[in-house]
């Protein structure tokens, strides 16, 4: 909203040139004003006023578009305010109390209408007007569900009662004839406003539930619990739809359906709110800026704006579409596994736990086609063929299969074989051969043409082998395992050769030859990178640390000169395979494990995959060159439109390092959200909202789209901050 109103006076501003947040920073609003926990927000049904309810024992009122309060607080309450919510119509608002009381509110004029309601002996925890504004429904820690008459203030028939403990949220169906409630029982019971409860209470949460809402064709029920789910249910069935959502890391306590019914957003003690589509896939980066537990959400008619309350006292709106955005993470809906160029640098292949293969456009950032399917579990490794026309695939259900990479369709039947999870597989270099690697302790060699085995399985390892490679004559196999060795083996003789490498002091995750196949890299989760020599089986040079959490992937660069590791602390890390040295800073952008890397074909670009559902690919190329002849003047980018760098960037750059300490450190965005030059210069701050996905100075791409973009070429900094102002004429 700031940005809007000023953006035709400070020109030459930094702009959110692709993303999901154009009228970048308006992303979050904070409303201050209560001097206690927020425990309830709601939009009026016109979208124009919030409600607040607090601890305070005040009800607030808030323009929704200027963010200002309408009117002084609303008082009557002896107790904290635990519910509030808006008559259909937006005249009127109800309130639910500590003190076991419900109140109703003239909007306009802010005062209390009629005598409160009095029937419940305990707290009243949540309150809803009917659709037709007739009635109200509240939920107390009496155990109990009352019904009102909206005028007259008088309970209509008996109170509704079933459950067993504390009624934590109530909400009519938008028909009017039923009423879901979700209780600290652990259950959410659907209730016929006329006749008692309707079938079997829905059971499945582990703990407290604390929110309940049934979407807006009233067919489903989504709730949030004590037990960090979101779970959805069928309204007439009372059966649980597809898995519960999980991410939230503490209590949910706020749950809604967007007004089209295809997005759920979440608010939770773990000080976030959560955006879903229904399938269970949350949408975006969570939405931070609260301090504390986030008690209550709601979202705008529109479905452009949520408000969100919370223990810090604030009250906060969050803008720009924050409910209808498109997912970002259209592909893979679970953690990516595996990444892999095609020979020809023109593909991305990619694997995932939600169990299918994908195959992208490594220019235009889009899927080729439909996803491979087949497997049923976690797909945990993939490999192009030689030639690029096909793809093997291995998987947690202890299968192995090849698709051709042009069609996506799967070429024969599975490769049967191993009696435990298949946790990788390596094409050899005429593309006649596969090897895998199991947690049976087993490694296989396969003729991919019959599917079959082509000799004896190869054994040794005491337990699950995590890796296999081939050498680049394919005479060679090399394995990794969690018995902490690697292993080479002769694949015709199938026998291992000489003793194991020993060294790493954890599980071996990763493995892979030279591509004279001299040498050997490994990736341990003891956080290092070790390379040995083939002949010898001695370690070369010393270990190569840096990395601050486990190593789970590791490759060398088609010359054999560079290698690059991903690690479960969220970066990628270049290396110089002869000096034994980290050749930079790590490369950072990733909001999750990174599990996967590896070389272009030229060596030119890197790609990743992370746990947090995207594919970088990284100018590796140009990141080494920077750091080894290092250039001032080279563009500050934060986008994938070259033009879109920073002019006169130089002063950010400064070229005085201290190669133990700055490690040509580049300009890029760090932790507090501030973009910093090579020694703290600041250049901007981005919102929380906006820090994921986010493009590094050496991001090339990041696929799928959805990450926000900076258009710097127009912003002044610096000393010339000044300029950015356009005086009125």
């Amino acid at each position: 909203m700031l940005c809007k109103a000023l953006r035709p006076k400070f020109s030459q501003l930094a702009k959110a040139a692709v993303g999901q947040l154009q009228e970048w920073p308006a992303a979050q609003v904070l409303l201050q004003g209560h001097d206690g926990t927020v425990t309830s927000v709601a939009f009026s049904p016109d979208g124009t006023k919030v409600v607040s309810g607090s601890n305070d024992m005040s009800v607030r009122v808030w323009d929704a578009e200027s963010c200002v309060p309408i009117g002084s607080p609303l008082h009557g309450h002896s107790g904290y305010v635990q519910s509030v919510a808006f008559s259909p119509d937006g005249t009127r608002v109800v309130t639910g109390s500590f003190d076991t009381t419900l109140i109703v509110w003239d909007v306009k004029r802010g005062v209390q209408i009629g005598s409160s309601f009095q029937g419940h002996s305990a707290p009243v925890n949540s309150v809803a007007f009917s659709p037709d504004g007739t009635r109200i429904v509240s939920g107390s820690r009496d155990n109990t569900l009352r019904i009102w008459d909206a005028e007259k203030g008088v309970q209509i028939g008996s109170p509704l009662q079933g459950h067993t403990h504390y009624v934590q949220s109530v909400a009519f169906s938008p028909d009017g004839t039923r009423i879901v409630s979700g209780s600290y029982d652990r259950t959410v019971r659907v209730w016929d406003t006329e006749g008692g409860q309707v079938g079997k209470s829905f059971e499945g949460h582990s703990n407290q539930v604390q929110s309940v809402a049934f979407s807006p064709d009233g067919s489903r029920i989504v709730s949030g619990s004590s037990d960090g789910t979101v779970r959805i249910w069928d309204a007439e069935k009372g059966v649980q739809i597809g898995r519960p959502l999980e991410g939230h890391t503490h209590s949910v306590q706020s749950v809604s359906f967007s007004p089209d019914g295809t997005r759920i957003v979440t608010g939770s003690y773990d000080n976030t709110i959560r955006v879903w589509d229904t399938e269970g896939t949350q949408i975006g980066r969570s939405l931070e800026g609260h301090t504390h537990w986030v008690q209550s959400i709601a979202i705008s008619p529109d479905g452009k704006k949520i408000v969100s309350g919370s223990s810090d006292k604030s009250v906060r709106i969050w803008k720009g579409d924050c409910v209808n955005v498109s997912n970002q993470s259209l592909g893979h809906n679970d953690y990516i596994q595996s990444v892999a160029f095609s020979p020809d640098g023109t593909r991305i292949a990619t694997s995932s736990g939600d169990q299918t293969v994908r195959i992208w456009d490594a220019k235009n950032r889009v899927q080729i086609g439909s996803p491979l399917t087949g497997h049923s579990h976690w797909v945990q490794f993939i490999a192009f063929s030689p030639d690029g026309k096909k793809i093997v695939s291995c998987s947690s259900d202890k299968t192995i299969r090849v698709w051709d990479a042009n069609t996506g369709v799967q070429i024969g039947d599975p490769f049967h074989g191993h009696t435990g999870a298949v946790n990788s597989v390596a094409y050899s270099f005429n593309g006649k051969k596969i090897v895998s690697g199991s947690d049976d302790h087993t490694i296989r060699v396969w003729n991919p043409k019959k599917g079959l085995q082509s000799s004896k399985p190869l054994t040794g390892h005491a337990a699950p082998v995590q890796s296999v490679a081939f050498s680049s004559d394919g005479k060679r196999i090399v394995s990794g395992s969690n018995d902490k060795t690697v292993r080479i083996w002769d694949r015709k003789k199938g026998a291992q050769i000489g003793s194991p490498l020993q060294g790493h002091t954890d599980i071996v995750q990763s493995v892979g030859f030279s591509p004279n196949g001299l040498r050997i890299v490994s990736g341990s989760w003891d956080k290092t990178v070790r390379i040995w020599d083939v002949k010898t089986g001695a370690q070369i040079g010393h270990t190569l640390e840096g990395h601050t959490d486990m190593v789970l992937s590791t490759a060398f660069s088609p010359d054999g000169t560079k290698i690059v590791s991903g690690s479960s602390d969220k970066t990628v890390r270049i290396w110089d395979s002869v000096a034994c040295a980290q050749i930079g800073c790590p490369l950072e952008g990733h909001d999750g494990w990174v599990k996967s890397v590896s070389f272009s074909a030229d060596g030119a670009e890197v790609v990743s995959g992370s746990y947090d559902m995207t594919v970088r690919i990284w100018d590796a190329k140009g990141y080494v060159q920077f750091c080894k002849n290092y250039d001032p003047g080279h563009p500050i980018c934060f986008s994938t439109v070259a033009s879109h760098f920073l002019q006169d960037g130089e002063t950010l750059l400064d070229a005085t390092f201290d190669d133990e300490e700055g490690l040509h450190q580049n300009v890029r965005l760090h932790k507090d959200g501030w973009i910093r030059g090579s020694h703290g210069q600041l250049l901007l701050w981005i919102p929380p909202t906006m820090q994921q996905p986010f493009y590094d100075m050496w991001t090339k791409v990041v696929i799928p789209r959805g990450g926000v973009e900076l258009d710097l070429s127009q912003m002044v900094h610096g000393e010339h901050w000044n300029e950015c102002f356009i005086p009125a004429k």
